[in-house]
């Protein structure tokens, strides 16, 4: 199925390189030089991925992505000369999914898209339920006593995650490198914050996520 590719920089060498690698996959590109341009695009488009560029005229990457978010899970991969650590965990607490510094390499942004589609696609169909906890991987919502959960893009892969591994311990390398990517360079730590941020969310249903001392975690219950 043919995808299209919102890309957003005011730079325009950079959308042409990058539009250039990602059409030769086969995707659909089109193009906004500023935050506005790309929200007017979205409110009219269908688009299935964006790759927003975080410094821009009218409306930065940070409030593009928090817009998106109000009416959306489209995946958004940030695209920033900004590499400090501060910056990639607040892109990740307002909904971001993947987080590239620049300079990179376009062939490697190329392989990141096309991962997180092929991620996206494979996700379950069916709707896992635990004592109340719904996890419907199809409209990627999460239910309590039917009731809609409010989680984040990166709350709701860490949870989708220890439930496709249930019963299974998984350290906290192995989360950190499926959930935020295998060239993510963030502490540990970022693990458990999270996974303290969905065990307050989740409420009495959080005792799903055991702790497994000087490990990591593990998603213990039986459906």
């Amino acid at each position: 199925m043919n995808k299209t590719v919102l890309i957003v920089d005011d730079e325009l060498r950079m959308r042409k390189l990058v539009a250039d690698f990602l059409m030769r996959e086969g995707y659909t590109i089109r193009e906004a030089d500023n935050g506005q341009s790309a929200l007017d695009i979205l409110s009219r488009e269908k688009i299935d991925l964006v790759i927003l560029d975080v410094m821009m005229p009218e409306h930065d990457g940070w409030t593009v992505c928090r817009e998106i978010r109000k009416t959306s899970n489209i995946p958004v991969i940030m695209l920033t000369a900004r590499s400090e650590e501060v910056d990639q965990l607040f892109a990740f607490e307002i909904g971001a999914d993947e987080y590239v510094t620049k300079p990179f390499s376009p062939k490697i942004l190329t392989a990141r898209v096309n991962a997180l589609f092929r991620r996206l696609e494979r996700e379950k169909t069916a709707v896992a339920v635990y004592d109340g906890l719904e996890i419907d991987t199809t409209a990627r919502q999460v239910l309590i006593d039917k009731q809609s959960l409010d989680l984040s893009p990166k709350e709701y892969e860490l949870l989708t995650y220890l439930e496709e591994n249930s019963g299974k311990a998984l350290s906290r390398q192995q989360i950190l490198n499926h959930v935020w990517s295998y060239d993510y360079f963030g502490d540990l730590r970022t693990v458990d914050t999270h996974i303290n941020r969905l065990r307050t969310k989740l409420g009495d249903k959080s005792t799903l996520i055991q702790t497994v001392r000087g490990y990591g975690y593990r998603f213990g219950a039986e459906k």
